[in-house]
């Protein structure tokens, strides 16, 4: 069960998890709540350097048996340099370049007063985040059921969350909602608000993908925490520059590669179970900072990417990148070679991302007691009881019909084989679907 940690006042505990007060942090030590980032000068390259994307995670893009241990880099957008003739030339797109040099920023965050610079944040706050992250990372790049490791799911949200905000784009994105110029003031913003997108994530139904069939292979992008939307088009008011559509929307997909060949896949439970209402509504219960519960057992995995797949999936990756991408295969850099944009919104019928809702059940209310005879319940979308929301779909049904209409929607698609297998009932579910229970998918779909 996911927690939030709640706003933190001066005699809270720290962001960074080192349990001492706020005002008395190793991080933010001596410095008035709120108030900008201080600290003694530490000039150090390493800690001025900032990666944000981490070298332990490019690494993952490269085959254990590439021996230069290098990426194809391309500039999305190149700078254009003006000769004294006055004509304009574009410099090298593609550099093929060490992780040290590649998705990093001279003191992206380093706060700095004057003269001084401080490099706490890069060296004790993220370097703590990304330990504990690398290692939720591996877990679930190699995640096989029955295994389950609260630590590692815990830790992979909390990485995810603060890597979506650390990025060059997501920090232009969190100035810009949060109306903040100063840049110390939006690294303390950032701090306090790494684990903002946790909850609705927990809520998703998870699909690990892997592309080990096909040739091609992941790339990585300078925001690897990547949403997609079949209704918001790049270019739309939703994905204009530092924007992204709201993890919240219906329709909305969050991917994350893992490794070059295993992709994690987040969509929200309520699209899963109706994939017929407006893609950009919001999802039931869309708070953000608030308890969620999270089931091992719902983990689809055994999903397998076709070529075109993967390169559908490198295409929206590409474009909903801010200014960089890399490769191990310098071809990879270049979906667009194979896919169009005008198929945004018709990639796989429109289900690319999507979980196999045959492994999907409806309602979902969890009830629990305590060894002292207290207890609780929690429904699907994080609600309690109390809530007058609570249980809502569950009473009014209207989720069941639409779940059953989908899954014979998908068996008629796809046909009988599984697009991702769930853990019920003590063991996996079937790779390929009997001729009998196919035959009742396809009837749902006839009769619905």
């Amino acid at each position: 069960m996911y927690t939030p940690a709640m706003k933190r006042g001066r005699n809270d505990p720290c962001s960074c998890g080192s349990g001492k007060k706020y005002k008395k942090c190793c991080l933010f030590k001596g410095i008035p709540y709120n108030n900008p980032v201080q600290g003694r000068s530490n000039n150090s390259s390493e800690y001025r350097n900032n990666h944000y994307v981490p070298e332990w995670y490019q690494k993952r893009f490269i085959p254990k048996e590439q021996v230069d241990r290098e990426l194809y880099y391309l500039s999305i957008s190149p700078p254009v340099h003006v000769d004294s003739k006055g004509v304009g030339h574009t410099s090298n797109v593609v550099k093929r370049l060490g992780f040290k040099h590649c998705f990093a920023e001279k003191d992206l965050y380093s706060g700095v007063f004057g003269n001084e610079i401080t490099t706490k944040i890069e060296q004790i706050f993220f370097g703590q985040i990304d330990r504990l992250g690398k290692q939720a990372v591996e877990y679930f790049s190699t995640f096989k059921h029955p295994s389950i490791n609260g630590d590692a799911f815990n830790n992979l949200v909390m990485y995810m969350s603060t890597q979506k905000l650390r990025t060059p784009k997501g920090l232009a994105w969190l100035s810009g909602v949060a109306g903040i110029k100063d840049k110390n003031e939006l690294l303390h913003f950032m701090l306090n608000l790494r684990q903002l997108f946790c909850a609705i994530w927990t809520e998703c139904v998870w699909l690990i993908a892997d592309s080990s069939k096909s040739n091609t292979k992941f790339i990585v992008s300078d925001h690897p925490v990547t949403v997609y939307n079949r209704a918001c088009q790049p270019g739309s008011k939703w994905c204009n520059r530092a924007e992204d559509p709201d993890i919240r929307f219906q329709g909305t997909h969050t991917i994350f590669p893992l490794t070059q060949e295993k992709i994690l896949i987040l969509t929200n439970l309520s699209w899963v179970r109706n994939p017929y209402q407006p893609e950009c509504g919001m999802r039931p219960n869309p708070k953000f900072f608030r308890p969620a519960m999270f089931n091992f057992i719902d983990i689809q995995t055994l999903r397998f990417l076709s070529e075109k797949e993967v390169r559908e999936i490198n295409f929206i990756i590409k474009n909903m990148a801010f200014s960089f991408i890399g490769a191990a295969e310098e071809e990879w850099l270049y979906p667009e070679k194979y896919i169009s944009i005008s198929d945004w919104s018709n990639f796989g019928s429109g289900y690319l991302l999507m979980p196999d809702p045959r492994s999907v059940n409806a309602g979902g209310e969890i009830y629990w007691g305590n060894y002292d005879g207290s207890g609780g319940a929690i429904d699907s979308y994080g609600r309690l009881p109390g809530d007058p929301e609570f249980g809502k779909e569950s009473e009014e049904k209207k989720e069941f019909n639409t779940l059953y209409k989908f899954k014979g929607e998908f068996a008629h698609l796809y046909g009988p084989r599984r697009r991702g297998r769930s853990f019920q009932m003590g063991q996996l579910d079937p790779e390929k679907d009997s001729i009998e229970y196919h035959n009742y998918h396809l009837g749902l779909f006839k009769k619905r």
